[in-house]
């Protein structure tokens, strides 16, 4: 059932006894895995006062959205309008999907090629490997499968609920930084999102590798829903913090390009996943993407960033990828002219 994580860390701890990774560019500080760290409960906003509540409370409910994306990137929405039942499906068909054997996994037809992935192909030192396996698919597979089977119509129901809140939020986002447009409605639509469904198996050695290495998310925000196992650990005040799951919560986290369209109004905070020593976690992610060709315009007479488009940004996140062993992002779009 498992990839081959653990032939790959002997491979890579190999390299490092035998110091043949001299060549491996100098990892950033926060990529270095560290003992327990505090646990906090992220801001929790209820979304229905949106639709359901007065002038003012929706007021409230948007200035809170609004100050958690500055002040923390991160936080959690209850009532949401997805309902548990779908929510529960798409945990049970997840597990399902992870519980078949790794070959067939991994030569699955089910989604287009490469939608399966483990590990972290390009690693070249413990640091840089992922104790995980995931399926990452584009909306396209699942709004265009003829073979409708239950994991895709579990899918299709759990991304358009999520594609619902996602323009719900982002419209909030973008009325509150004073960009109110159509830009989302238009350039976000269904076939250019992501859902990305997530396996971390047990790990026998939690201390040297991560679950998912840190990073921040290439998109407009991401919509998190997890299991109770605990594992997602994110950067608050220079430190990192453990989240403490909510079972009745989803989380939601500012993507760099948010970032980049609201001037860096709303933070992109780095993040990662912890490994646990006997329990595997679950957990699924719909990412808010643009088109490839639509253009990130930063706001403000003295913009931090310079326009461009996702697929510039998409090209270069892939690019330092492979060449460092590890993404880069937005300081590579820093406007120098001011």
């Amino acid at each position: 059932m498992d990839p081959p994580l653990n032939e790959i860390y002997k491979n890579l701890l190999f390299k490092q006894i035998t110091n043949t990774e001299n060549n491996v560019p100098k990892i950033p500080s926060s990529f270095s895995v560290t003992a327990v760290v505090e646990e906090v409960e992220l801001p929790v906003i209820d979304v229905s006062h949106l639709i359901d509540g007065a002038e003012k409370e929706r007021d409230k409910c948007k200035e809170e959205i609004a100050r958690a994306s500055r002040e923390w990137g991160f936080f959690q929405v209850i009532n949401h309008g997805i309902s548990m039942d779908v929510l529960d499906k798409m945990r049970q068909e997840q597990i399902r999907v992870f519980r078949e054997p790794f070959d067939k996994k991994s030569k699955s037809e089910r989604f287009s090629a490469g939608s399966y992935r483990w590990g972290t192909p390009s690693a070249t030192c413990l640091r840089q490997l992922s104790w995980s396996e995931a399926f990452h698919v584009p909306m396209t597979d699942i709004s265009d499968n003829k073979d409708f089977t239950t994991i895709s119509s579990t899918m299709e129901k759990f991304s358009l609920e999520s594609e619902a809140l996602a323009h719900t939020l982002a419209d909030v986002l973008a009325e509150k930084s004073g960009r109110k447009s159509n830009f989302f409605k238009e350039k976000c639509v269904r076939n250019t999102c992501y859902l990305r469904m997530n396996r971390y198996p047990p790990c026998p050695k939690p201390s040297e590798v991560y679950g998912l290495m840190p990073h921040t998310d290439s998109d407009f925000l991401t919509i998190l829903y997890q299991d109770q196992v605990g594992g997602l650990q994110l950067i608050k005040d220079n430190r990192w913090i453990a989240v403490k799951p909510n079972p009745h919560a989803l989380i939601i986290n500012i993507g760099d390009l948010f970032q980049a369209w609201s001037n860096g109004i709303y933070k992109s905070v780095e993040h990662r996943v912890m490994t646990n020593p006997t329990m595997e976690r679950f957990s699924t992610a719909y990412f808010l993407c643009p088109s490839y060709d639509a253009v990130i315009e930063c706001s403000g007479d003295c913009p931090t960033y310079r326009n461009f488009s996702f697929r510039e940004f998409r090209q270069q996140v892939q690019e330092d990828v492979k060449k460092l062993g590890y993404k880069v992002g937005l300081p590579r779009f820093i406007n120098h002219l001011y």
